[in-house]
Protein backbone atom coordinates (compact mmCIF):
# COMPACT_ATOMS: atom_id res chain seq x y z
CA UNK A 1 0.00 0.00 0.00
CA UNK A 2 1.47 3.32 -1.00
CA UNK A 3 1.85 6.35 1.22
CA UNK A 4 -0.29 8.44 -1.15
CA UNK A 5 -3.20 6.00 -0.78
CA UNK A 6 -2.98 6.12 3.03
CA UNK A 7 -2.87 9.93 3.09
CA UNK A 8 -5.80 10.17 0.65
CA UNK A 9 -7.80 7.69 2.74
CA UNK A 10 -7.05 9.65 5.91
CA UNK A 11 -8.14 12.90 4.30
CA UNK A 12 -11.35 11.21 3.15
CA UNK A 13 -12.12 9.87 6.65
CA UNK A 14 -11.47 13.19 8.33
CA UNK A 15 -13.67 14.94 5.74
CA UNK A 16 -16.46 12.38 6.25
CA UNK A 17 -16.31 12.83 10.04
CA UNK A 18 -16.36 16.61 9.59
CA UNK A 19 -19.45 16.48 7.37
CA UNK A 20 -21.19 14.14 9.84
CA UNK A 21 -20.47 16.51 12.72
CA UNK A 22 -21.54 19.59 10.76
CA UNK A 23 -24.93 17.99 10.04
CA UNK A 24 -25.67 17.67 13.78
CA UNK A 25 -28.22 20.03 15.26
CA UNK A 26 -26.13 21.45 18.07
CA UNK A 27 -23.48 24.14 17.88
CA UNK A 28 -20.54 22.34 19.54
CA UNK A 29 -20.46 19.42 17.04
CA UNK A 30 -20.78 21.96 14.21
CA UNK A 31 -17.73 23.84 15.52
CA UNK A 32 -15.80 20.55 15.81
CA UNK A 33 -16.85 19.62 12.27
CA UNK A 34 -15.67 22.94 10.87
CA UNK A 35 -12.34 22.51 12.67
CA UNK A 36 -11.90 18.98 11.33
CA UNK A 37 -12.75 20.15 7.82
CA UNK A 38 -10.07 22.84 8.14
CA UNK A 39 -7.52 20.19 9.14
CA UNK A 40 -8.55 17.99 6.20
CA UNK A 41 -8.12 20.90 3.78
CA UNK A 42 -4.69 21.70 5.27
CA UNK A 43 -3.47 18.13 4.84
CA UNK A 44 -4.91 18.10 1.31
CA UNK A 45 -3.01 21.27 0.41
CA UNK A 46 0.14 19.84 1.97
CA UNK A 47 -0.24 16.58 0.02
CA UNK A 48 -0.68 18.50 -3.25
CA UNK A 49 3.03 19.28 -3.14
CA UNK A 50 3.80 15.53 -3.30
CA UNK A 51 5.00 13.45 -0.41
CA UNK A 52 8.77 13.67 -0.09
CA UNK A 53 11.04 11.96 2.41
CA UNK A 54 14.40 13.47 3.32
CA UNK A 55 14.13 16.16 0.64
CA UNK A 56 15.03 19.70 1.71
CA UNK A 57 12.62 22.53 0.78
CA UNK A 58 15.56 24.71 -0.26
CA UNK A 59 17.77 24.01 -3.24
CA UNK A 60 21.20 23.09 -1.89
CA UNK A 61 22.58 20.70 -4.49
CA UNK A 62 21.43 18.54 -7.38
CA UNK A 63 19.38 16.33 -5.01
CA UNK A 64 15.57 16.18 -5.04
CA UNK A 65 13.89 19.28 -3.62
CA UNK A 66 10.47 19.40 -1.95
CA UNK A 67 8.11 22.14 -3.08
CA UNK A 68 8.02 24.79 -0.30
CA UNK A 69 4.87 26.52 -1.58
CA UNK A 70 2.31 24.03 -0.08
CA UNK A 71 4.14 24.18 3.25
CA UNK A 72 3.93 27.97 3.28
CA UNK A 73 0.25 27.87 2.31
CA UNK A 74 -0.53 25.38 5.08
CA UNK A 75 1.27 27.47 7.69
CA UNK A 76 -0.79 30.49 6.65
CA UNK A 77 -3.99 28.43 6.62
CA UNK A 78 -3.29 27.15 10.15
CA UNK A 79 -3.10 30.71 11.49
CA UNK A 80 -6.26 31.74 9.64
CA UNK A 81 -7.97 28.54 10.85
CA UNK A 82 -7.25 29.36 14.50
CA UNK A 83 -8.73 32.83 14.09
CA UNK A 84 -11.79 31.51 12.27
CA UNK A 85 -12.36 28.81 14.90
CA UNK A 86 -12.21 31.40 17.67
CA UNK A 87 -14.72 33.59 15.83
CA UNK A 88 -17.11 30.66 15.26
CA UNK A 89 -16.89 29.66 18.94
CA UNK A 90 -17.73 33.23 19.93
CA UNK A 91 -20.73 33.24 17.56
CA UNK A 92 -21.95 29.91 18.98
CA UNK A 93 -21.67 31.19 22.55
CA UNK A 94 -23.51 34.40 21.66
CA UNK A 95 -26.26 32.46 19.89
CA UNK A 96 -26.64 30.18 22.91
CA UNK A 97 -26.88 33.19 25.22
CA UNK A 98 -29.43 35.03 23.10
CA UNK A 99 -31.62 32.03 22.19
CA UNK A 100 -31.11 30.02 25.41
CA UNK A 101 -30.47 26.92 23.33
CA UNK A 102 -27.54 25.51 21.38
CA UNK A 103 -29.59 24.20 18.47
CA UNK A 104 -28.25 25.59 15.24
CA UNK A 105 -31.57 26.14 13.47
CA UNK A 106 -33.48 27.42 16.51
CA UNK A 107 -36.35 24.95 16.06
CA UNK A 108 -36.05 23.77 19.63
CA UNK A 109 -36.62 27.35 20.82
CA UNK A 110 -39.63 27.73 18.50
CA UNK A 111 -41.11 24.48 19.85
CA UNK A 112 -40.78 25.83 23.40
CA UNK A 113 -42.56 29.05 22.39
CA UNK A 114 -45.40 27.14 20.74
CA UNK A 115 -45.77 24.98 23.83
CA UNK A 116 -45.86 28.07 26.07
CA UNK A 117 -48.55 29.66 23.86
CA UNK A 118 -50.62 26.48 24.06
CA UNK A 119 -50.31 26.47 27.85
CA UNK A 120 -51.38 30.12 28.04
CA UNK A 121 -54.33 29.45 25.76
CA UNK A 122 -55.47 26.47 27.82
CA UNK A 123 -55.18 28.46 31.07
CA UNK A 124 -57.16 31.35 29.52
CA UNK A 125 -59.83 28.91 28.32
CA UNK A 126 -60.41 27.53 31.80
CA UNK A 127 -60.91 30.99 33.30
CA UNK A 128 -63.87 31.80 31.05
Amino acid sequence: MSMEFLVATGIGWVTACAIYLMLRGRSFPVVLGLTLLGYAVNVFIFAMGRLWSAAPPVLLSDAAVADPLPQALVLTAIVIGFATTGFVIELALRSRHDNRTDHVDGTHRQAERDEAHQDEASIGGHRR
